[in-house]
């Protein structure tokens, strides 16, 4: 199908599965998944401290027009997570504290964006998280047709409705709705792992030289241990 569409019946990956990766976090996730997915770093949080995940209602709208956001609004269930993307490159301020009001109501988890955003300090006090590629208060029109519940490309990562998106301080990754049970059987094997190491790590047992057996590929690529002494009998050294 071509042209402007809006499509309301979009397949959701398991909400409950969303929310556990949600708790993974998007460095995490981002690794068990085979360092895909993540969203570029042009696209940076607004508040500090915050990590959130949802389904992804996706939109895609000209530049310096948010019609279809009003659009999607009327698609966004509780869990959902809004994502948008322009034609082409825009950072016009194409969302505001009213469109936050609204997807609030319906209980979407906060809003991932290419374009601009405005209304940031109200955004903050009322506890609407977003992820945005600027801010900016230039207004836009409502005027050209665009769509709702497409697949869109945000700062190089494919979203597709209804897959999980993760964001936090780190940035944004996607998960395709399809893979979300087996990326957090992942993340959750990542997290034994990482917790293994860190009691590892803290209790000053292990190194992480040898935890990760390092040293050989050390030696394998050339690299020596030397005294000072020897460092600077070769010459190596700097007065």
């Amino acid at each position: 199908m071509t042209g402007p569409v809006v499509v309301t019946d979009i397949v959701r990956a398991d909400a409950a599965i969303a929310e556990a990766l949600g708790v993974r976090g998007v460095a995490t996730v981002h690794e068990a998944m085979g360092r895909t997915g993540l969203v570029g770093p042009g696209i940076r949080p607004i508040q500090t401290d915050v990590r959130v995940a949802g389904t992804a209602v996706t939109v895609l709208s000209w530049p310096g027009d948010n019609l279809m956001i009003h659009a999607a609004i009327e698609q966004c269930r509780d869990g959902d997570l809004l994502v948008v993307a322009t034609t082409s490159p825009s950072s016009d301020g194409a969302f505001g504290d009213l469109f936050a009001t609204a997807l609030k109501a319906r209980g979407v988890r906060g809003l991932v964006t290419t374009t601009g955003v405005r209304d940031t300090a109200d955004l903050r006090e009322m506890g609407f998280p977003v992820w945005a590629g600027a801010v900016h208060a230039q207004g836009t029109v409502k005027a050209t047709p665009g769509s709702v519940n497409v697949p869109i490309v945000v700062a190089g990562a494919t979203v597709r409705p209804g897959d999980v998106v993760i964001a936090d301080d780190d940035g944004v990754v996607v998960v395709p709705r399809e893979r979300a049970a087996a990326v957090l059987s992942a993340a959750d094997a990542r997290v034994a792992k990482e917790t293994a190491d860190r009691e590892a790590y803290g209790s000053g047992a292990e190194l992480s030289l040898d935890r990760k057996g390092l040293r050989p590929l050390l030696a394998e690529l050339g690299v020596e241990y030397v005294t000072q002494t020897q460092y600077e009998a070769r010459g190596d050294g700097h007065a």
